[in-house]
């Protein structure tokens, strides 16, 4: 017997190995949603808000490398999904929303909440469709997953209308096919290699594709054999435990830091899995520090980066490659390197034991390294404290820091925390928020509770846009137009059923952190913060320091 659309549709995300679909149905998605509800392989996760399904669809995909699956109706249901998928697009994290339509053959509405979304989805998505037959849906779908997790992976959208959903058809799912990135060419890691032996001071540089493609054994292996230190940009933090030896920090300001020095003293550059998305650590001039790009993509070429040499393939197999061809020089010299993260270390010291109230960032930062295990995870929302979180907390394992610094969207961190804990239920897992980004998708608290999750939300309180403060004061204007009243946290959190609790002074925080992370349940910790160093610090002394060295 022919199957039905929907049920099809089904089959084919669980060929695909789904496990979840996040999401808001509305009424054109009851068919699909009713389909759905007879799956024994895939679990909804109803959530509050398209842009939270979207956030933790994108998440689950950042953890494991495969497509996270989401869902909204037609019209606002999809325009909410445009900035989860901006999110996924820009961060490289491959997520499939499906939105739902109206009947496209023929509807008895007009044009009631109807929107061109294929191509309002076309500029930030790596695909994007409109079924217009029940039998194009296997092929559909596996090209969306196929696209989705292929390097740089991204954003894909389908969308299922109402009376393609209901039809009938003989088609059946197609299996995914065994593919393998393929590797760099034999002469590009021999040129490589040659021009690495004949440098004097090389540094690895290492970006958001490296902790993608999850290189960190190989990498490791080559900076042992090698023993050149890398630095690494906010979206590459972890790939190496950075309490090695040789890491020099993270690429967090944009410029003027001790890392930047550090990448200075070089006269060769490694850039491995580089990605022009982010703000990066070091720009290329004419006849300055040559550059060897390592990625499974071509570099993009751009006024500030214009790589000399480039290994294109698999990169922990460039990487090994590498490894095995490379003659390490008695002539490297990393003395100026390790000189820039030593004043980085005794700074970051300096100012980490102050135990004011409200919360110095440094001393955060610090406490909450403390508390949390090797591989507990991390999840940034966007603001100043980003910052202080890329240069100050050390990562021990590849993805457990998720911040964004591609997107740099607000109101991701909270969602992200809840995806990390569904991937891995059994790690230390918080969500680190400005007052501001919270609120952007502080529902999810009910989603949260709900799904039963054991995660601790950190709010960074200072009633303001805490960011844009620090670029005004930066900019020169006057402190005007960015600060804003809070509800009271503690009873904002017990109102969905979660634990309350509130930071009362520096020396309660450690205590706190440690209950909230060892007791199960969804904890929210309303964190008074004193950011009025930050200009200081950020912007004055920072430069000065590095710059006298």
């Amino acid at each position: 017997m022919a199957t039905k659309a929907s049920d099809l549709f089904i089959q084919c995300l669980e060929a695909e190995g789904c496990e979840y679909v996040f999401g808001v149905p509305g009424e054109e998605n009851l068919d699909f949603l009713d389909s759905l509800s007879r799956s024994e392989k895939i679990k909804l996760i109803l959530t509050r808000h398209e842009q939270g399904a979207g956030f933790m669809a994108a998440t689950y995909g950042r953890h494991t490398g495969k497509t996270g699956v989401c869902l909204a109706t037609l019209g606002p249901g999809a325009t909410n999904f445009v900035t989860a998928a901006a999110y996924a697009y820009l961060g490289g994290m491959p997520i499939l929303m499906v939105t739902g339509q109206k009947p496209i053959k023929k509807s008895k509405q007009g044009r009631f909440q109807i929107l061109d979304v294929v191509d309002m989805m076309r500029p930030i998505t790596k695909f994007t469709h409109q079924l217009a037959s029940s039998d194009n849906i296997p092929s559909r779908v596996r090209e969306a997953f196929r696209l989705a997790e292929e390097e740089k992976p991204g954003a894909t959208h389908i969308e299922f209308p109402e009376d393609i959903a209901d039809e009938h058809t003989d088609s059946v799912p197609l299996p995914r096919s065994h593919v393998r990135r393929p590797h760099a060419d034999d002469k590009s890691i021999r040129t490589a290699a040659k021009k690495l032996e004949a440098a004097k001071s090389p540094v690895l540089v290492i970006g958001a594709g490296a902790n993608r493609t999850m290189t960190s054994r190989m990498l490791l292996q080559f900076i042992e054999k090698t023993g050149i230190p890398f630095v690494t940009t906010q979206l590459g933090k972890g790939v190496i435990d950075e309490t090695h030896p040789k890491f020099l920090g993270c690429a967090a300001l944009s410029a003027g830091d001790f890392v930047h020095k550090a990448i200075e003293s070089a006269d060769l550059i490694v850039n491995i899995g580089h990605d022009v998305i982010e703000k990066p650590p070091f720009f290329m001039k004419q006849g300055g520090t040559e550059v060897i790009h390592v990625s499974v993509r071509s570099a993009e070429v751009d006024p500030v980066y214009f790589p000399q040499i480039e290994v294109v393939g698999d990169i922990a197999n460039a990487i090994w490659q590498l490894k095995e061809d490379i003659v390490p020089s008695p002539a490297w010299n990393f003395d100026r390197m390790l000189a820039a993260r030593a004043a980085e270390v005794a700074h970051t010291d300096s100012i980490s034991d102050d135990a004011r109230h409200p919360i110095y960032p440094p001393y955060l930062v610090r406490k909450i390294r403390e508390a949390m295990p090797a591989d507990g995870i991390i999840c940034l929302d966007n603001g100043v404290y980003k910052i202080w979180f890329a240069r100050n907390y050390t990562a021990r394992k590849a993805n457990t820091v998720l911040l964004d610094n591609a997107l740099a969207t607000m109101g991701a961190g909270l969602p992200s925390a809840m995806a990390s804990a569904m991937v891995y239920p059994d790690r230390k897992v918080m969500a680190i928020c400005g007052d501001g980004g919270f609120m952007m998708n502080s529902q999810e608290m009910e989603t949260a509770v709900r799904l039963g999750l054991n995660i601790t939300v950190l709010i960074l309180n200072d009633n303001s846009y805490g960011m844009i403060r620090w670029k005004q004061a930066n900019m020169g204007f006057k402190d005007w137009g960015l600060t804003y009243g809070n509800p009271d946290f503690v009873k904002y959190a017990e109102a969905y059923g979660a634990t309350g609790h509130r930071v009362e002074s520096a020396e309660a925080l450690p205590a706190l952190l440690k209950h909230c992370l060892d007791t199960p349940g969804v904890h929210l910790i309303d964190c008074p913060v004193d950011y009025s160093d930050n200009d200081q610090i950020l912007n004055k002394d920072i430069k000065t320091l590095s710059a006298a060295l």
